[in-house]
């Protein structure tokens, strides 16, 4: 199948690798000319995945519109602030049968609409779409290791092609319609992330990143409740695996960020030192503002949300947690 991938950072290059060595014609596409022609020359994201050579099936463009216009499978895998955007500008050149499928988490800033919202608000709702979510990170789909993730579509059916369409030996892919859970498990756990990160640059060992985890969830299935999802719906790859996943590695960029607030770095030098983008500081300021309409009780993405914006000691935070957690 001819496959593109919008978007060239370290997820969009490790799933066109993927794809591409499973025998796919995939197009990686790249906003910036300087950066494609970076890719083609050294054949290889030499800043993110630099051991992995791009494979003969593995092509790049700075073109957009003639990209899409091409391509069956159209994998968006931009910021989720970027997801909008770049939807309108490629929705003219979208092949009538294309299937739209994205690996963007997080709400969308300023609207806080999920993802499939964003995607059915611009595009109209009889796109075939479908969203990739579940621990996994980049560089362990680059080398080939085992990885096992969902495939949500309103649709089951489109769900079921894009997932049979995208697996291979060691990349599991499983179907289904809950495509809201998904996409919330997918945000808050970046958020869950940064706290459990700020925990242990704190010093607070284990038992404590392992109560902020288990109350995480009971938060994600909080938020959950407003988008009509099961408590079931959560306790899945996209919820509870994401979840620990991100929480628990230090390959998670969010809870990389936590760790560096814990150990005393500004946020200015923790986003600097990490050099790429960290989606749980704006899922923090979105889930912020829903729990306020909503009002939801949500210590935990709440003291996030504190620390990132309103400039609250992480160490007078997570006391704080840790003394709500008893009442």
């Amino acid at each position: 199948m001819k496959i593109a991938v919008l978007g060239a950072g370290s997820w969009g290059t490790a799933m066109a690798l993927m794809m591409a060595r499973a025998g796919h014609h995939v197009t990686l596409w790249a906003h910036h000319p300087a950066h494609i022609s970076t890719l083609e020359k050294d054949r290889c994201n030499t800043r993110f995945l630099p051991d992995h050579p791009f494979p003969e099936t593995l092509s790049t463009s700075h073109d957009l519109e003639k990209t899409v216009s091409t391509h069956q499978l159209i994998m968006v895998a931009v910021p989720s602030h970027a997801l909008r955007a770049t939807l309108e500008k490629f929705k003219p050149s979208l092949q009538k049968d294309a299937v739209v499928t994205w690996i963007t988490k997080g709400f969308e800033t300023d609207t806080g609409l999920l993802a499939h919202e964003v995607v059915r608000q611009t595009l109209g709702s009889t796109v075939r779409m479908a969203l990739i979510s579940g621990p996994s990170f980049a560089l362990e789909v680059a080398q080939g290791l085992p990885t096992a993730v969902i495939v949500a579509s309103p649709n089951l059916e489109t769900a079921t092609f894009v997932a049979q369409t995208i697996r291979t030996a060691n990349f599991l892919t499983f179907p289904t319609e809950s495509i809201a859970s998904a996409e919330i498990g997918g945000s808050m756990k970046n958020i869950l992330a940064i706290a459990a990160g700020i925990s242990d640059g704190l010093g607070f060992g284990s038992n404590a990143r392992a109560a902020l985890i288990t109350l995480g969830l009971k938060e994600m299935v909080q938020l959950g409740n407003v988008y009509q999802c099961s408590e079931e719906s959560f306790l899945g790859l996209a919820g509870v695996g994401d979840l620990v996943l991100t929480c628990t590695d230090d390959k998670s960029r969010n809870r990389r960020l936590g760790l560096k607030l814990g150990q005393g770095a500004s946020i200015d030098d923790a986003k600097l030192a990490i050099g790429q983008e960290v989606e749980g500081i704006h899922a923090a300021r979105e889930v912020h503002t829903i729990c306020k309409k909503w009002a939801l009780e949500m210590p935990i993405c709440t003291q996030v949300y504190r620390i990132l914006y309103k400039k609250l000691a992480p160490e007078v935070a997570v006391r704080y947690l840790l003394t709500i957690a008893q009442r």
